[in-house]
């Protein structure tokens, strides 16, 4: 593997982070908000990676824009509180594997770690307090500042940040919208199949992984590969 820089972007839920009991929460209580009837589980895990401005119409097209807005609110509220009653530790835990995945891509001098997330920036900065993550990731880039994914915005300026080339940027992730991404901003994409979505969905991945401990041997393979 050469020496120049490489990038290496993750999306957090789903991926880094397993908050599917907090969102499925939040997400009833933003339903029973607006007394819309609320869709099954697997239908609210499906829009997880899109920023809340898309998801709402996705899941209650029937609502007025007015309507989206008050379940929008109503959901950063609920999930603040369920964060602060139980802690992110507990209400949304790394999946396995995944901090010692993280450290061991930090010491290696050639790599940069970033994120690429529908989070708000305050729930990521809440996250990366919660699990000691500060310090890891060099560009964060989060829905304040982007369209929702599959625009590929995020990657473009995480990858202008850390002055690499999509050929030294990759995107792991767990949904199609983050390959999806990846394939726009003309990044590979590694998607995990611990997450969202199912592994049949992941159609734009380069590779998909079972478990953390195959994400180095990934990396190492593809920028071993010529060009």
């Amino acid at each position: 593997m050469s020496s120049t820089l490489k990038l290496v972007l993750f999306d957090v839920d789903g991926t880094l982070v397993d908050s599917q009991g907090d969102i499925v929460a939040a997400m009833t209580r933003a339903f029973a908000a607006v007394d819309a009837p609320l869709p099954e589980r697997a239908k609210l895990l499906s829009i997880v990676g899109l920023s809340l401005d898309v998801a709402m119409p996705t899941l209650a097209p029937d609502q007025t824009e007015a309507a989206h807005q008050k379940m929008i609110e109503s959901y950063k509220a609920a999930y603040m509180e369920l964060r602060a009653q139980f802690g992110v530790a507990q209400s949304s835990p790394l999946y396995p594997g995944a901090m010692d995945a993280l450290r061991s891509l930090q010491a290696v001098p050639e790599f940069l770690l970033g994120i690429a997330t529908g989070k708000s920036r305050r729930g990521l900065d809440k996250l990366i307090e919660g699990h000691a993550l500060d310090g890891l990731f060099m560009t964060q880039q989060v829905a304040d500042f982007h369209p929702s994914k599959p625009h590929p915005s995020m990657i473009l300026q995480a990858m202008q940040d850390a002055g690499v080339e999509p050929a030294d940027t990759v995107m792991v992730g767990d949904t199609s919208f983050d390959m999806e991404m990846a394939r726009a901003a003309g990044v590979r994409g590694i998607g995990v199949n611990w997450g969202y979505h199912p592994p049949e969905r992941l159609g734009d991945a380069h590779v998909v992984i079972d478990d953390y401990a195959e994400l180095a041997p990934v990396l190492e393979r593809i920028w071993s590969m010529p060009g």
